[in-house]
């Protein structure tokens, strides 16, 4: 219900012995979803290991293709990411299988499909031929996610194999073009959003008969592949996590930026510090768009709440309204939210309610559990959460967030 988004879909899973296979075994090797793929040790670009086992998409770039979109001719694509961009933050959703990858135009100067690559040009392809028939889209080229392992050299990850689209996006949520700007010049470049398929093993076979032209429906095809291509119906790879206790380290930025990022919303409220319930409450509607009233309660009444509002759901001609309680903290890294802080919001809640605490700092393990094996409705929106959740708006910068509070929430 909260519609928190998973936070650090990449680099989740450590690489291990067992799991990572050898630059030597590259070429006859099945893609396993998660399994390491070692690159060489060269030296040079050779040792790019993208390149060794999938012959013919090169060594270099986010878009690498067998085949050329400017031709219609791509029979396989991959996508490649650091997943440490952060003007493009790549991001994948392991509980929703839900990949969002930016495209190819990156600086200004360019029309929005005028790549080198046509890595857009692709994408705008192959993002209506998945809207059209079942011919539109056997036309559109299986796409391979790998992911880069930091700190160890060239190896790469490989995290699935994906259709344009997904069952619960619109066609606007799908492919968008989006504005940036740098250096006082504005240019356009897509947001693509794609399915990861519940495929834990892509056969080598099927590979190796898609890249020599082969019917992609034919040979070892990946039966949700098949079931995509044929019905348009995609079965996503959903992977819950398995705990839902996170560390103080796990709940705070992990770089400087965002840490910055986050410094900065505390020192807009420092002198204010009631402010930032109304700044909770537009942070919460970033990461559950669906909610609608939201008031701010008044400092001296608030109760344990700090706003109430409703979560709406259902169609448009029949919608039902859930109320919530909001409580806010906007408290130093060093100052986690504790028992007390939670209780007086879980006091609070009525039948059918829901509750979302919102902080720039942690909770405290014991908050955790509690909530959790009570099973109490609140969703615990931390200091990380709300860096990741701006992050992903486009708010990336001190100077971007700091114009959004001042526009926002301008000081008394």
């Amino acid at each position: 219900m909260s519609g928190i988004p998973a936070i650090h879909g990449f680099m989740s899973v450590a690489a291990s012995v067992s799991s990572r296979v050898s630059f030597a075994g590259l070429g006859a090797a099945d893609l396993i979803v998660d399994t390491a793929y070692a690159g060489g040790s060269s030296g040079h670009a050779g040792d790019d290991p993208i390149a060794k086992m999938i012959p013919g998409v090169g060594n270099q770039g986010g878009f690498r293709h067998c085949g050329s979109p400017f031709k219609g001719t791509v029979r396989l694509s991959v996508l490649y990411t650091t997943g440490g961009e952060a003007d493009w933050p790549d991001f994948l959703d392991l509980q929703t299988g839900t990949f969002t990858y930016f495209g190819d135009n990156r600086t200004p100067g360019r029309e929005l499909h005028a790549t080198s690559r046509g890595g857009n040009l692709l994408l705008r392809d192959t993002f209506a031929a998945a809207h059209g028939t079942a011919a539109d889209r056997a036309k559109v080229p299986p796409f391979l996610l790998f992911e880069k392992i930091p700190s160890q050299g060239r190896d790469v990850r490989f995290r699935g194999l994906l259709v344009p689209g997904g069952p619960t996006l619109t066609a606007d949520d799908e492919l968008a073009a989006v504005w940036r700007s740098t250096g006082g010049q504005r240019f356009q470049n897509y947001r693509a959003r794609f399915t990861v398929l519940d495929e834990a093993r892509i056969p080598r076979s099927w590979i190796s008969h898609v890249l020599g032209g082969g019917d992609p429906l034919a040979g070892d095809c990946p039966p949700t592949w098949r079931t995509w291509v044929q019905s348009g119906a995609c079965t996503p790879l959903l992977a819950p996590p398995t705990t839902v206790i996170r560390t103080t380290a796990d709940q705070l930025p992990d770089n400087p930026q965002a840490t910055a990022v986050l410094e900065t919303i505390r020192n807009h409220f420092r002198q204010h510090p009631h402010g930032f319930e109304a700044c909770a409450v537009a942070l919460w509607r970033l990461i559950a768009p669906a909610t609608g009233r939201c008031d701010v309660t008044r400092p001296s009444r608030d109760g344990g709440r700090d706003a109430v509002g409703e979560y709406i759901l259902g169609p448009p001609a029949d919608r039902i309204a859930i109320d919530f309680a909001l409580e806010a903290k906007c408290y130093a890294a060093t100052n986690g939210v504790g028992v007390r802080d939670v209780s007086r919001l879980i006091s609070r809640l009525r039948h059918r309610n829901f509750g979302v605490f919102i902080t720039t700092s942690y909770f405290a393990k014991q908050v955790q559990e509690e909530v959790r094996e009570d099973g109490h409705p609140i969703a615990l929106v931390c200091g990380r959460d709300i860096t990741d959740t701006l992050h992903q708006h486009g708010y990336k910068t001190v100077a971007d967030i700091q114009a959004w509070l001042d526009k926002n929430f301008p000081p008394l």
